[in-house]
């Protein structure tokens, strides 16, 4: 089962035509991508420096600009 971090808001052939994973180089969805907006129960947006700032979570695992700020990616992402 894959992880929330790791799903699109979006289908695969909605992403394959979408202008800012065509601009990336990496396919990470922008925050500002109406789809790429969260509705799960567990997310919440944290403002602790510690977890913003944790060296050790691997911010590449997460799809989604938008899981960069959220405590449970924080909390339960793979570590570097």
């Amino acid at each position: 089962m894959s992880k929330c971090w790791e799903q699109r808001g979006c289908d695969e052939e909605m992403w394959s035509s979408c202008p800012h994973a065509i601009a990336s180089d990496d396919g990470i969805c922008v925050a500002d991508c109406y789809f790429a907006l969260c509705d799960n129960p567990q997310r919440k947006v944290t403002a602790d420096p510690a977890l913003v700032f944790d060296p050790v979570v691997n911010r590449a695992a997460a799809i989604k600009e938008i899981c960069w700020h959220c405590e449970f990616f924080l909390r339960h992402a793979p570590r570097i």
